[in-house]
């Protein structure tokens, strides 16, 4: 279990996150959600070790990761970045097994089964085809599943995504939400992905996480967390909730 407790962080003397406490279970999808500012970005960065926190930790079954080494932390977790900062001049194929590095030995060659590592990830993101193709020449959407398919290569326990299905086309959003989902449950992965669109979290998450002003506001399954009244106050938006027709969760809709 992934469990983030009371942790805090400031950027020089401005609080940005407060006390934010939640768990997540192997095999479980928890979407944070909130509106711009809220503190998702930097969370996810905080849990990731990229930030230090000013306050609280961040332990894996018990243990306190925080004075983890780079490489031991990048065994633990992968994450899927919202800024794309990729070698323009690698290939695709490159970039996933930067994913391996955490196991490469110190020749820094890569064995058979990194390369196996690598040829799945590039499979189950769609971009196998893409393999020989330098990043400068993809798009927006097909860097960003290059970015899903190096987290995949690192064959974490955790994975930790900001905002993933930015710059994807519809047909691309369902496919890696289906696909994330599908390794979570299937393959035990403890999942926290940052969402700015409601509804896909109601429908790929197992639990929400609502945040506002870098305080957790809401923890629960969508149905506990994704009501109205909370949701109207916190993005100041008069907003209605239905239940979807075919999902049997939370279907949130403007208010004309």
């Amino acid at each position: 279990m992934l469990e983030v407790q009371n942790l805090s962080f400031q950027f020089g003397a401005r609080p940005v996150l407060y006390q934010v406490s939640f768990s997540v279970a192997k095999g479980e999808v928890l979407a944070l959600i909130g509106p711009n500012g809220a503190g998702k970005t930097t969370l996810l960065r905080t849990i990731s070790g990229v930030l230090r926190p000013s306050a609280g930790c961040v332990r894996w079954e018990g243990v306190d990761v925080g004075h983890w080494s780079p490489a031991r932390r990048a065994r633990l977790m992968a994450v899927v970045p919202q800024a794309r900062q990729l070698p323009e001049a690698f290939t695709v194929w490159q970039t996933a097994l930067l994913g391996r590095t955490p196991y490469l030995g110190w020749l820094g060659r890569p064995s058979e089964r990194d390369r196996q590592r690598v040829q799945y990830a590039l499979e189950r993101t769609d971009t196998l085809d893409l393999a020989e193709r330098p990043i400068g020449q993809l798009s927006g959407g097909e860097q960003q599943r290059v970015l899903l398919a190096r987290a995949l290569a690192q064959d974490t326990p955790v994975l930790l995504l900001d905002e993933p299905t930015t710059h994807l086309d519809l047909h691309h959003q369902t496919k890696l939400l289906n696909l994330t989902a599908e390794l979570a449950h299937q393959h035990s992965l403890a999942v926290v992905m940052a969402l700015h669109d409601l509804n896909m979290a109601s429908i790929y998450a197992d639990r929400v996480a609502l945040l506002e002003g870098g305080r957790l506001q809401a923890l629960g399954t969508p149905a506990e967390v994704l009501t109205a009244s909370r949701l109207s106050e916190v993005y100041r938006l008069r907003l209605r909730v239905i239940t979807h027709p075919d999902f049997g969760v939370p279907l949130i809709l403007p208010e004309g």
